[in-house]
Order: C-alpha cells, then structure tokens, then sequence
C-alpha cells in the first residue's frame, strides 16, 4: 500500500463542506492533475467550466435537482466535451461521429476522476453531478456553451464538513471476467453484496431507506433515463452520424 493507493481505496462523496475557500494554488494544481490524463488519440477534446458567479451556481444549483452543494461547495466544476475548439482550429472538421461522443465523455471522465483524486490527495472532498444533464439545454444556455460543445457533469469542490460512511462496491467477483464474458451471474455472491448495501442505507439513514442494490438498479432501470438527450446532443451537433 501507498498513499495513492489509500486514497483512492477511502473515496467517499462529500455534499457538505466547510466555508473554507480553496486556495488558488491548489485549484490551478488540482486542474493540471486532470490536464495531465490520458487522451484518445491526443484529440483533448474537453473543456473545465469553472462556475464563480453566485448566480449562475444557484440556477445549476436547481436545473440540477436542487442540489444544495452545487451552490455551497468551495468550487464547482462542470466538465464538457468539446470540438469547437477543433472546429475554430480546423473548419473543415469532419465532426458529428458517434465515436466523437465517446471520446469526449471518456476523456471529460478520465481528466475528472485526476481532479478529484488529486483534490482528495490534498484532504479536500468532492461529489460528481450527473443531474447537470437534467436540463442540459438550459444548462448550456447559463454556460453560453455553443455548438459543438455539450456540458457532461459536474464536480463539487471543497474541503469536507461530513464524514460519511463508506458506500460499499460490487466485489470484483462479480466485475472481473477472466478471458470472456461470464454470462452466468453469481447469484450468491451478489445476494451477500445486496444485504451489505441494504445495511449501508440502514446506518446512513437511520432506518429511514431500506433498499437493495438489486432493488435499487431495478427502481433505476424501469423507468425513461433522459430520453431527451438524442435529440440534444444532435442539436449540438454531436452523434448525428
């Protein structure tokens, strides 16, 4: 074991922090870890916007869900594939392909997970905002984001005012296929994750949410996620082809 190691094995979501701004130093070096991810065929298609203005973080704040954090971190981020850039370099640019969509939400995650795993490195905590795809279209409208150019998810900043209890993840059993894929499920193993996760919402909430992780994903999966995003990313000209 190492340090980079234990941080990465101890990562909790933070959605309460201190007033505690976070140094401009340690933003700019927190923002260079991520720069320095990897990125598919050195395309560096993603974008950082870093929301300052109170204003601005309230209305992300409620086309988020009404995630309080969004407004109160020390800092939040919103990460964004983009080819405008691309696009102002080369105008010819042949872009729309499906695969660019990838590209752009790999990268946006790999350069992320470095901000975050350097922020924790540091004893800062943070929490991924996916609900920014909520109303990704008013999103884009407070970012002035322009064609090309789709906001992906957001990152929360800040230096912890919670300690919560670590949320169990699915073993590596069930996860890890040796040569193909394993297509029949470990029912058991997963019966014991299940309980596992049921006792974590138990202790979190105080007895208040009883759930599964297989109840949970069940909950998740049967209902529309965000139907409304095919035709957004085409209007921003993403996955038209």
């Amino acid at each position: 074991m190492n340090q980079t190691i234990e941080t990465l094995l101890s990562h909790r979501s933070i959605r309460r922090f201190s007033a505690t701004p976070i140094p401009a130093e340690m933003l700019s070096t927190i923002l260079d870890c991520g720069i320095a991810a990897s990125s598919s065929s050195f395309i560096q298609c993603v974008s950082v916007i870093r929301v300052a203005d109170t204003e601005k973080r309230a209305q992300l704040a409620h086309l988020a869900g009404d995630q309080p954090y969004v407004a109160s971190a020390a800092e939040f981020l919103v990460f964004c594939a983009d080819f405008h850039r691309h696009q102002q370099i080369h105008p010819e640019a042949q872009l729309g392909f499906t695969e660019q969509t990838l590209i752009g939400a790999i990268d946006a995650a790999l350069m992320a997970q470095n901000c975050l795993t350097a922020a924790e490195s540091l004893g800062l905590g943070g929490v991924y905002i996916g609900g920014i795809r909520n109303h990704p279209a008013d999103v884009s409208t407070v970012l002035a984001l322009p064609n090309y150019v789709i906001p992906l998810f957001g990152l929360c900043l800040g230096y912890p005012d919670q300690n919560p209890e670590q949320k169990p993840r699915l073993p590596q059993s069930l996860i890890v296929h040796q040569d193909v894929y394993q297509h029949d499920l470990d029912r058991d193993t997963l019966q014991n994750y299940d309980e596992a996760v049921r006792h974590y919402y138990q202790t979190r909430t105080g007895g208040t949410k009883e759930m599964s992780w297989s109840e949970q994903i069940s909950a998740t999966l049967s209902k529309e996620a965000r139907p409304f995003m095919k035709e957004f990313l085409a209007s921003k000209g993403f996955s038209t082809k």
